[in-house]
Formats: structure tokens, sequence, C-alpha cells
């Protein structure tokens, strides 16, 4: 596996999808497995994030020693880069496969990869930390890239749709997920939360002249949930990225 000092002499060729590991001489603990150690591990950081995960936790989390935890994994830069692959794996890309227009299936996977994030707001923070070649993330990536390529656009033209949609995706993953967390670490719902930070900002008197503008749009939301409002905003603001695309590839036909 990838030791501490290998990733920092060349991050760019350090994986553990990339290292052939020499098997243990002898037998693991009991019931213990890579499986066990990286759904474990994936809970532990859905609970209380990247700073609080360590070895020594989660292998008294297994109920294990933690040099129990070395036969399978050397570093928790490990279990963290197997935790990262194996959320990709929940995105459903038969769903998307199985989809007709390029349009329908583009919503289907976006919205996978947004709900996967929101699950798990710890993955936006590394994004760019690790490799991310495990088979999950790069099953993703192909079906990005064949996604794209349908709609007709010109190869030149793909990773700049890409950008667009996914970047749009992820930044919107990312501050939902966090806004949800946020939200639950004070011990309130998303409306609650919300409805609290509102009425701090429309209670203070040197926002008055903001507040008028921004007024109509406040109240307007503050009569739905946040839930429905996430999806419509992300519904809408995809719809508009669909649209931008059906315009630059009838553009590009002669």
């Amino acid at each position: 596996m990838v030791k501490a000092a290998d990733r920092a002499k060349n991050p760019a060729r350090s994986s553990v999808w990339l290292e052939h590991r020499a098997a243990r001489s002898g037998g693991g603990p009991a019931g213990l497995d890579r499986e066990r150690i990286v759904t474990t591990a994936i809970r532990m950081l859905d609970e209380d994030g990247l700073a609080k995960l360590s070895m020594r936790r989660l292998a008294t989390e297994l109920n294990v020693t933690a040099m129990s935890l070395y036969w399978y994994v050397d570093t928790k830069d490990d279990i963290i880069e197997f935790a990262l692959d194996a959320v990709h794996g929940e995105i459903d890309l038969a769903a998307v496969e199985a989809a007709g227009s390029w349009q329908e299936r583009l919503r289907i996977l976006s919205n996978g990869y947004r709900r996967m994030l929101v699950r798990h707001p710890w993955v936006s923070p590394i994004s760019g930390t690790y490799l991310n070649i495990g088979p999950c993330a790069v099953a993703v990536s192909r079906a990005i890239y064949c996604l794209i390529e349908s709609t007709g656009l010109p190869l030149d033209s793909q990773p700049g749709a890409t950008s667009a949609v996914f970047q749009f995706v992820y930044g919107f993953g990312t501050v939902e997920g966090h806004f949800e967390r946020r939200a639950a670490d004070t011990g309130m719902t998303q409306d609650e939360y919300y409805r609290e930070a509102v009425d701090a900002f429309a209670d203070e008197p040197r926002f008055a002249d903001d507040l008028k503008i921004m007024r109509p749009v406040i109240e307007q939301r503050a009569a739905r949930s946040m839930q429905s409002l996430w999806d419509r905003d992300f519904d809408y603001a995809l719809d508009v990225l669909i649209a931008g695309i059906e315009v630059m590839v009838a553009r590009e036909k002669p």
C-alpha cells in the first residue's frame, strides 16, 4: 500500500489502486476484512467527519486491536481512498444507462452524484487530494464521458460542458450537504435553521436596505420546505445547463 512518504514525494502517482500489496503471512483476525473496515469507516466519516477518523478509533468501533487493521491497510489514507471509491459505487449507473435521451440520462446521473455528496459531506473537502481511480469512480467518470459525448458536442467542447455541469453538481451538492450537517449539529431541522438564520438577518438594522431588495425572494422561499427548495433550484439550474448544451449543439451544426 502507499506509505505517507510516498504520497508526499510523488502525489500524482500515489494511490492504493496503483500498488500491488504483498500478501501478509498467516491469517488475519477472524470476522474482519477490508469491506467491513471500509463500511465502518464510511459510517464514522458520515457521523463525525474526516478529522475524527483514526486507526485507533476505527479499531475500537470494530472491536479489534489497531494492529489488526494493518492486515488489510497500511495507513488511514488507504482507508479514505477505499471509502471514497465505495461511495461512488452508490451512484446508480444502471438507471442512467436505462434512460432514453441524453437529457434524461444527464438528469439521473447529476442527481445521483448530488445525492452522494449530500449523504457524505466529507467527500467534497478531499476532492483532488486523491487520484480517485478506483473501479467505482472510474465507472462514474466513464459514464460522464459517454454521456457528454452523446450530446453531439464536438470533441474540443466536451470538456467545457462536462465542467459546466459537474462542477455545478459538485458545488450544489457540497453546499446542500454542509448545510444539512450544520443544521443537524445545532439540533435543528433544515427548515428551523433557515428560519433562525433569516430572522437573525432581518432583525439586524444594518441590513435593512438589503432586506428591502431581497424580501420578495426571502418571503417566497420561506413558504416552502428547504428540501423542496433544494430540489427545485437544482432541477431548474440543471435545465438551464441542458438548454445551454442544446443551444451549443445547434450552433455547431452546418
